[in-house]
C-alpha cells in the first residue's frame, strides 16, 4: 500500500477512506496524518487507561506509548476489516500497554481480547481486575463518545464562537432557544439558525471521522 494516495484515487475520493489514510500511517513522516490520528484518539486511550485503575499520569504515558506501538507496528499492519478491524486493533494496542503499566507496578488488568479473537498481532495473556466493567461495551461506548467530542473540536474551529456558544446552549446543555437567546441578548432566529447549522456541521464531521477512522 503506497503511502500516499494516487492523483487519480484522489480524483474519485476526495475525502480518503480509511484504508488509504491508513497507508499514509506506513509513512511515520507524515506528520499531518499522525497529528490527526492523535487528535482523534488520545481521548479514548486516556479514558481507557483511567477506566482501568490508571492515574491521570500513568494515562498520559499509556496514550504516548499507543502512538509510538502503533508507529513501530504500522508497517506491517494489514488493513482488513473482515479479520481484524482498525477499531479492534487499536483496542488491542491500547489494552496491550495499559497491561504492561500494570505489570511494572505489580498489578493485573483484565484485557478487551475476546476468546476468538484474532488481532494479527499475537494473543496478549488473559487477566483479570474484578474492579473491570464489561470492556468490548465500554470501549464500543467510549470510541463513539470519543469520534463526537474530536468532532465537537473540529466543529468548534471552524464555526465563530458566538455561534458555538448559541449550539452548546441549546444542544449540549438542553437550555430552550428563548432563554438563550434573552441571556446572549441575540434574536431568536440566530439562535435557531446556529444551532441548526452546527448540528448539521456535527453530524457530517462525525459521519466524516466514522468513514475515515473506524
Amino acid at each position: 500500500m503506497n503511502s500516499r494516495p494516487s492523483d487519480s484515487e484522489s480524483a474519485v475520493d476526495p475525502v480518503p477512506t480509511r484504508g488509504s489514510l491508513i497507508g499514509r500511517l506506513r509513512d511515520w513522516r507524515d506528520d499531518r496524518s499522525w497529528q490527526e490520528f492523535y487528535e482523534t484518539y488520545w481521548r479514548l486511550i486516556h479514558r481507557t487507561a483511567l477506566h482501568a485503575g490508571l492515574s491521570a499520569a500513568d494515562a498520559d504515558e499509556v496514550v504516548q506509548e499507543t502512538l509510538v506501538s502503533a508507529a513501530k507496528a504500522m508497517p506491517g499492519f494489514r488493513y482488513d476489516p473482515n479479520t481484524c478491524s482498525f477499531k479492534s486493533w487499536l483496542r488491542y494496542l491500547t489494552r496491550c500497554r495499559i497491561a504492561d503499566h500494570f505489570r511494572r507496578q505489580g498489578r493485573r488488568v483484565a484485557t478487551f481480547q475476546s476468546e476468538n479473537e484474532d488481532t494479527g498481532t499475537g494473543l496478549m495473556e488473559r487477566q483479570v481486575d474484578p474492579r473491570a466493567r464489561s470492556p468490548e461495551n465500554e470501549w464500543d461506548a467510549e470510541w463513539e463518545q470519543n469520534l463526537l467530542e474530536a468532532a465537537l473540536d473540529r466543529v468548534k474551529a471552524r464555526v465563530q464562537p458566538a455561534q458555538f456558544q448559541m449550539f452548546q446552549l441549546c444542544f449540549l446543555k438542553g437550555q430552550p432557544p428563548r432563554e438563550v437567546a434573552r441571556s446572549l441578548e441575540v434574536g431568536v432566529a440566530r439562535v435557531y439558525m446556529a444551532k441548526h447549522r452546527v448540528a448539521a456541521m456535527l453530524k457530517e464531521e462525525v459521519a466524516r471521522l466514522r468513514n475515515r477512522w473506524s
